[in-house]
């Protein structure tokens, strides 16, 4: 059994028109962005934004900022 192996380029071209078909634009730009490194550092970002708050804590804030907003 033979396999037609097609140049990576032809396969992303292939990929993106089934997705854009099956999803729509819209969710296919959703589905492949999940796989994006990103950028910044999440830890150092948490840590200034939250110290060392419990969840419970943090969760009574958003109450505070919805009750006042």
């Amino acid at each position: 059994m033979t396999v037609e192996v097609k140049p990576l380029v032809e396969i992303n071209q292939q990929a993106l028109r089934l997705l854009y078909r099956e999803l729509g634009v819209v969710n296919a730009v959703r589905f492949l962005k999940q796989f994006t490194a990103g950028f910044g550092d999440y830890t150092k970002e948490r840590d200034a934004l939250f110290g060392k708050k419990t969840l419970e804590e943090i969760i009574d804030e958003m109450g505070r900022q919805r009750e006042s907003s």
